[in-house]
């Protein structure tokens, strides 16, 4: 499978539909804000020291890749759903229930949390240009319901990873 096929040059991109669509439309707009966010959890990893949470991330970005099919196809081709909302939402009530946050937070007391909480924020922005996609083209659902957990699922593995050395750190209201 070559690379380089020249086939954007013109500045459209190719989607599993068989449609060319602008490189700067809502599809192609969002599906490359979720490859960014999968590039900085590629990242991230290489500062994570704790196994466990290493391979929550690295199952995460094999998501992001069925997500960008599900977008690419306009909703067609469909392997994120339930189960991985659900997946998402049990490490979430484990990672809470360990670290019992009190208030809110100032993100980045460690290299890894900070890591994370960049992954956090692009996937933010993911999820908002998902979001335009359900809201005017009628698909995207999942994906959205995914990338809404997602950044919660990224904010408290931040957490965690501060909690576990001791630098979790709370703003306080002056």
């Amino acid at each position: 499978m070559p690379i380089t096929t020249r086939t954007g040059d013109k500045g459209t991109t190719g989607i599993f539909t068989g449609e060319r669509l602008a490189k700067f439309s809502p599809i192609i707009e969002a599906n490359g804000t979720i490859d960014e966010a999968s590039s900085f959890l590629g990242e991230a990893k290489h500062y994570i020291e704790n196994e466990e949470l290493r391979g929550i991330v690295e199952k995460i970005q094999i998501d992001l890749y069925s997500l960008m099919a599900e977008i690419a196809s306009k909703g067609k081709y469909k392997k994120i759903g339930k189960d991985e909302v659900e997946w998402m939402e049990s490490l979430i009530k484990k990672f809470e229930d360990e670290v019992q946050l009190k208030a809110f937070v100032i993100p980045g007391s460690t290299i890894a949390s900070a890591k994370l909480d960049v992954c956090r924020a692009v996937v933010r922005r993911a999820e908002r240009k998902v979001a335009r996609l359900l809201l005017e083209y009628g698909f995207g659902e999942d994906a959205l319901k995914y990338l809404n957990r997602l950044s919660d699922l990224l904010f408290i593995m931040a957490r965690y990873i501060e909690w576990k050395e001791g630098k979790l750190r709370y703003a306080k209201a002056e």
